[in-house]
C-alpha cells in the first residue's frame, strides 16, 4: 500500500506541470514611437515625488498630508490588503493541509438488549490524531486559480497606485486653484480700493461743480460692480478650500477651523515636464493600463481552472494518532492508529453546469480584453490631449500676461489724458475695467498652466526620471 501511494505521488508530480489554460500573450498595442507634441524643454519629474517639479515646499507638505490621511487612499490600501490575503488563500491550496485533533468520549450501552456484551456499560475513549490531506493538481486547476489570484493582487496594487496618482494630481490642482483665487481676490480688492479713493475725490469735485452727476453715477456703478465681484470670488475660494481639506483627509471640524496654508505666489508658470521624444510605450506602465492587463491575465487563468473541473480530481489523505480507553495509555505502542486514503472523483453528468461555467469565464476574458483595449485607447487620448493642453496653456498665459501689461500702460495713459482734459472719465473707467478683467484672466491662465503640467504627469502614469522601459 505504501509503495502504491508513493508511485501515485511521483507520477502526479510529473503530470502536475499540465495546465488547461490558454497561453497568455500581451495584446498588440499600435502606438506611435514617440510623443511628437511634447515640448523639448523641462526637467523629468521624480517617479515617486513628481510634484516636487513645482519647487513649492508648502505644496510638498500638503501632498504628504493627503497621502497619509486621505480616505480614498485608505480604502484602496484596505482593498490591497484583502487581495493579498486572498492570494495567500489561493496559494495555500497548492500544499498539503495538516491539522491536529483531540477527542474525549464517554458513553453508556444499554443493559436490556438481546446482544448485550459482557463488561462495563460505561466507557471512556481518548483519541489524538494528525490529519493530512492533499489534492494532486494534475490539470492545473489549483495553480491556475492561484495565478489568477496573484494577477488580481497586482491589479489591485495598480488600482491603489491609480488612486494615489489621481490624489496627488488633485491636491496640486486644488492648491493652485486656491493660489489663483488668492491672486484674483487681491486684484479685485486692489481695484476696488483705487476706485473708492477715486470716487471720494470725484465726489469732492462734483460738489465743486467740476463734474456732472452723470459722470459721478458712472463711478458709483463701477465701484458697485467691483464690490459685487468680490463675494463670488471669496465664495469660490472657500469652496475650493473645503474641497482641498477633504483631499487632505482632515476632519470636518479641522476643515472649518484650519485654513490651508499657501506659499506666496511667484506668478511664474510651472516648467513643462515632458522632454522631447518620450517613448509612447510609457503608457503601458500607467497604473490603470497595468490593472486592466492584470485583470486580463487573471481571466485567462480562470479559463484553465474552469476547464480543469472536467477532469478527475485526485485526493490523498492520511491519519496518524493514538486511541485509548485510558488517558494514561493514550501514547503507548498498542494505542497507535493510522490510515491512508486515495480518492478519485470524475464528473459524469452536471446538466451542462461545468460547460456553462467555462463559457462564462471565456466571456469574462473577452470582456477583460475589450476593457484593456479601451483603457489603452483612453490612456493615449488623455495623454495626447494633456500634452497639447500643456503647450496651449502656456501660450494662453503668455498672451494674458502681455495683455495685462499692455492694459496697465493703457490705464496709466488714460489717467494722464483725463487729468489734462483730453478725454472723459468714461475712457478711464473702460481702462480700469479691462485691466481688472485681464488680471483675473491672467491668474486663471496661470492656474490652468500649472494644472496642465499635473495632467500630463497623471496621463503618463507618474514621473519617469531614470525609468527603464
Amino acid at each position: 500500500m505504501h509503495k502504491y501511494l508513493i508511485n501515485i505521488v511521483l507520477v502526479s508530480t510529473v503530470l502536475a506541470g499540465c495546465s488547461t489554460a490558454p497561453g497568455y500573450v500581451r495584446p498588440a498595442a499600435e502606438l506611435p514611437e514617440a510623443w511628437t507634441a511634447a515640448p523639448a524643454q523641462g526637467k523629468p519629474p521624480a517617479a515617486e515625488r513628481w510634484w516636487t517639479v513645482y519647487g513649492d515646499t508648502t505644496l510638498d507638505k500638503l501632498v504628504e498630508e493627503a497621502l497619509a490621511n486621505n480616505q480614498d487612499l485608505a480604502l484602496a490600501t484596505a482593498r490591497l490588503d484583502e487581495a493579498r490575503a486572498l492570494a495567500r488563500v489561493a496559494d495555500a491550496q497548492l500544499v498539503p493541509s495538516v491539522d491536529a485533533g483531540f477527542q474525549r468520549d464517554r458513553s453508556r450501552r444499554s443493559d436490556s438488549t438481546a446482544t448485550r456484551v459482557p463488561g462495563s456499560l460505561e466507557n471512556n475513549n481518548y483519541r489524538a490524531q494528525l490529519n493530512v490531506s492533499y489534492e494532486i493538481d494534475l490539470w492545473g486547476r489549483l495553480r491556475d486559480s492561484a495565478k489568477a489570484a496573484r494577477a488580481e493582487l497586482l491589479a489591485t496594487r495598480a488600482a491603489q497606485e491609480t488612486v494615489r496618482l489621481a490624489l496627488t494630481a488633485q491636491v496640486v490642482q486644488s492648491y493652485y486653484a486656491l493660489v489663483a483665487f488668492d491672486a484674483q481676490v487681491a486684484d479685485a480688492r486692489k481695484s476696488l480700493a483705487l476706485r473708492e479713493d477715486n470716487l471720494r475725490l470725484q465726489r469732492i469735485r462734483s460738489g465743486a461743480g467740476l463734474i456732472n452727476d452723470f459722470e459721478l453715477r458712472q463711478l458709483e456703478a463701477e465701484v458697485a460692480a467691483t464690490q459685487a465681484q468680490l463675494p463670488a470670488l471669496e465664495r469660490r475660494r472657500s469652496s475650493e478650500e473645503l474641497a482641498l481639506g477633504v483631499l487632505l483627509g482632515r476632519s470636518p471640524r479641522a476643515i472649518i477651523n484650519d485654513r490651508v496654508t499657501r506659499s506666496a505666489d511667484s506668478g511664474q508658470p510651472a516648467t513643462p515636464v515632458v522632454p522631447a521624444d518620450l517613448p509612447s510605450e510609457l503608457l503601458l506602465r500607467r497604473p490603470d493600463v497595468v490593472a486592466a492587463e492584470q485583470q486580463l491575465i487573471a481571466a485567462n487563468a480562470r479559463i484553465g481552472a474552469a476547464r480543469a473541473t472536467l477532469f478527475p480530481r485526485i485526493g490523498l489523505s492520511g491519519l496518524l494518532g493514538s486511541e485509548s480507553a485510558a488517558l494514561s495509555n493514550l501514547f503507548s505502542g498498542p494505542a497507535q492508529i493510522w490510515s491512508l486514503g486515495f480518492a478519485l472523483a470524475q464528473p459524469i453528468f452536471q446538466g451542462g453546469r461545468l460547460f456553462g461555467e467555462i463559457e462564462a469565464v471565456q466571456a469574462r476574458e473577452r470582456q477583460a480584453l475589450a476593457q484593456y483595449q479601451k483603457t489603452l485607447q483612453t490612456a493615449f487620448r488623455e495623454t495626447h490631449d494633456a500634452l497639447i493642453a500643456q503647450t496651449r496653456a502656456r501660450e494662453v498665459f503668455e498672451a494674458e500676461s502681455a495683455r495685462a501689461k499692455a492694459l496697465g500702460d493703457s490705464l496709466r495713459l488714460a489717467r494722464i489724458r483725463y487729468e489734462n482734459g483730453l478725454t472723459s472719465q468714461l475712457e478711464v473707467l473702460d481702462a480700469e475695467r479691462n485691466l481688472l478683467s485681464a488680471e483675473l484672466n491672467r491668474a486663471e491662465a496661470l492656474r490652468s498652466q500649472r494644472a496642465a503640467v499635473a495632467d500630463v504627469v497623471k496621463a503618463l502614469g507618474g514621473g519617469w526620471e531614470g525609468l527603464k522601459l
